[in-house]
């Protein structure tokens, strides 16, 4: 039987699943079977982790052809028989170095989900269920980056006796999943990457007690558009309770962290050029011409509109307010208390914003560039305040990993750890603590963290930025999916403390999947205070303390932080 390392780092091509109806003759006899609402599946067994995986199995009609920019449609046939769920399906299309330069396999005939679980689970077991949303930008990413495996983390969970499973599904990205116009609010086709998740939850919620889950205890958790999808689905349809989930865990994204929400007129001139350049102008209904257009053809505009030629930014790729699934910006649902109440695990790494800010300025006035590049429309008085609440003050700014500023031949620029310090703010620090907060403030649950570790191939400039912590939360201590030209083995020549520090947070996620509290990982002393308004703390990790963690008070820049939430959708438009 296949490795873990054999099952999660081959990129597989797709099958087609209304193939074969019977057994074929490779299945051996301990391949495990489950019966779902349209048809059977035999997947895989791994001797080496004790575990049963079905890959890519649909939730979703394949969104080609007239269902190409369209809402996703619930499979509508049966089989008899078993059917292949061994392989993967191709991960959507995008177009970021997830998808060009690892080579994954990419399609629009995208929309599936894998299972994994712990071996031999019937029926009744009733077990936990966690459903991993993958990072992005929305532009990027899928189900078969062996980095967001999850045969480790559920290894985990079984060695502690509180066994999950786990999911993860694919969501259609870039244009095809977060195309914008009149033409499309008017057609009804808005925010189809979330429709594909909301649907994938309503797959699981029909068919996951047939894998042994428990359609009660459903968690959504992801890191970055991974996290900003789970923040969308807590203020879906005005913060309405479907009891698609009981709990949600976000990683460095939140409900009012989707990035700024273009408007239909800043949107417009985007469609015209696509629907130009596919010879789509002359049609009476553009939308269907669109549906029309070849695949190849159709990526090609949207390759050359996302690498700069219109869009000019990834961060254009984000849920829209269009009042229906989301009826107004998530952080002004959120201060008025329109969320899904349940608990909530969510965090940021320290230095964010070294992942994020303009590299390169130097001065007060290229600094003021800057944000006037964000945010157009501010005024005088706004950007003397946010220079006031940003000095140019190495010693407060981000990273602390980099004791004063850069050398000037690094290319970061003199104002390097003010901007870091703003731009980090401004996206990340500023939605969690006001998630915190707003969940704080309604009595909901609510545990937050800070990462703090200076991984392997991380400089002092960049210090604990955007995504570090993922690998750890994984319990990915192979590095498994890291070696590569994107990324690097994040413990490869580090001290134990890392693993150490690894099987800490993956016990703790665990537990909150698990219990909906990570107090009951079976860790060190270390004790995560649930957040509250009066005594506001976030739990650090951080492998050069002695037990990897310790209880922090949630006032780190704070003035900057408060004057950001208080005109977050007003000025900064989230």
């Amino acid at each position: 039987m296949p490795s873990l390392l054999q099952s999660w780092s081959s990129v597989v091509l797709g099958i087609n699943l209304a193939a074969a109806s019977v057994i074929p003759r490779n299945v051996t006899t301990n391949a495990p079977t489950v019966a779902l609402k349209n048809g059977s599946y035999y997947g895989v067994y791994s001797s080496q982790y004790d575990q049963d995986y079905f890959l890519g199995m649909r939730f979703a009609q394949a969104p080609v052809g007239d269902l190409r920019l369209r809402q996703p449609q619930s499979l509508n046939n049966t089989w008899a028989g078993l059917q292949n769920a061994t392989t993967y399906q191709p991960e959507c299309i995008g177009y970021g170095s997830d998808q060009w330069v690892l080579g994954n396999y990419i399609s629009e005939d995208c929309l599936s989900v894998n299972v994994v679980r712990p071996a031999g689970v019937d029926t009744t077991a009733k077990l936990p269920v966690a459903v991993f949303f993958n990072p992005g930008g929305y532009y990027e990413g899928g189900n078969s980056d062996p980095r967001y495996n999850m045969s480790f983390i559920v290894q985990q969970s079984m060695e502690m006796g509180t066994p999950f499973i786990a999911v993860s599904p694919n969501y259609r990205l870039s244009l095809y999943g977060f195309m914008y116009s009149q033409e499309v609010v008017d057609a009804g086709v808005t925010n189809l990457g979330m429709l594909d998740q909301r649907l994938a939850l309503h797959w699981i919620q029909e068919n996951i007690e047939a894998f042994g889950g428990d359609t009660t205890k459903v968690t959504i958790w992801g890191e970055s558009a991974g996290a900003g999808s789970v923040g969308a689905q807590l203020v879906a349809y005005g913060g309405r309770d479907d009891k698609l989930f009981r709990g949600a865990i976000s990683e460095s994204g939140f409900p009012s962290g989707l990035s700024s929400y273009p408007t239909v007129a800043e949107w417009q001139p985007i469609y015209n050029y696509i629907v130009e350049s596919t010879n789509c102008t002359a049609a009476a209904d553009t939308l269907a011409c669109l549906r029309t257009v070849s695949s190849d053809a159709l990526s090609t505009v949207f390759n050359s509109t996302f690498n700069g030629s219109i869009i000019g930014s990834a961060s254009n790729f984000s849920p829209q307010i269009d009042g229906d699934m989301f009826v107004a910006a998530g952080s002004e649902q959120l201060k008025n208390g329109q969320f899904v109440k349940v608990p909530y695990l969510m965090g940021t790494n320290f230095d964010e914003g070294a992942s994020f800010a303009t590299e390169g300025i130097n001065t007060t006035a290229e600094f003021v560039g800057d944000i006037l590049s964000a945010n157009p429309s501010m005024d005088n008085a706004t950007v003397d305040t946010i220079l006031a609440l940003y000095p140019d003050i190495p010693e407060i700014g981000i990273p602390a990993t980099l004791h004063g500023r850069p050398s000037p031949e690094s290319g970061y620029g003199a104002q390097w750890k003010r901007v870091a310090a703003y731009t980090g703010d401004r996206k990340m620090h500023a939605g969690r603590r006001l998630a915190s907060q707003s969940w704080a403030s309604n009595n909901v649950t609510a545990y937050a963290y800070h990462f703090n570790v200076l991984v392997n191939g991380a400089t002092a400039e960049m210090g604990a930025g955007h995504f570090r912590e993922v690998a750890f939360v994984f319990d990915d201590t192979t590095g498994l999916g890291y070696n590569n030209s994107v990324s690097v083995d994040p413990y490869a020549g580090e001290p134990e403390t890392f693993d150490q520090l690894a099987e800490m947070m993956s016990r703790m996620w665990v537990s909150f999947i698990v219990n909906q509290d990570p107090n009951e990982a079976q860790v060190s002393n270390v004790t995560w205070p649930r957040y509250t308004l009066d005594n506001p703390q976030n739990l650090v990790f951080d492998v050069n303390v002695t037990d990897l963690a310790y209880a922090e008070p949630d006032t780190y820049r704070a003035e900057g932080i408060n004057y950001i939430i208080d005109n977050m959708w007003s000025v900064f438009r989230q």
